[in-house]
């Protein structure tokens, strides 16, 4: 069964073992890049990548869901998204563009896969 859409493990490769057992590999992440229309966003008490995919990318389905694009999208990338963000930390936020026609492109899943 392919990732759903939308997912991170899109962006992963499969393989096959010896007793023809699927395993996904490592994703590739789309990395910070400096783009005119990203956002800065001071994380305020309370706040989660959850709770800012969902405000920054309300357009799209299951906006909370891509919280890992913001979390691999820092200069720093976060590597646990159970961690309570530091209030007062300046997260970058690609634009909703950036996530659709960039981060999310057909191309780029089709770039990664081969």
């Amino acid at each position: 069964m392919p990732p759903r859409r939308l997912s991170r493990f899109t962006f992963s490769g499969a393989v096959l073992d010896g007793a023809e057992r699927l395993f996904l590999t490592d994703r590739e992440p789309f990395r910070f890049q400096s783009l005119p229309d990203n956002r800065q966003h001071l994380v305020k008490e309370g706040e989660t990548l959850y709770s800012l995919a969902g405000r920054y990318f309300a357009p799209l389905p299951r906006p909370a869901g891509l919280w890992w694009i913001i979390a691999d999208f820092q200069p720093d990338p976060i590597h646990d998204p159970t961690l309570a963000l530091d209030v007062g930390r300046a997260l970058v936020v690609p634009s909703v563009r950036v996530v659709t026609e960039e981060i999310l492109s057909e191309q780029r899943r089709q770039q990664v896969g081969s």
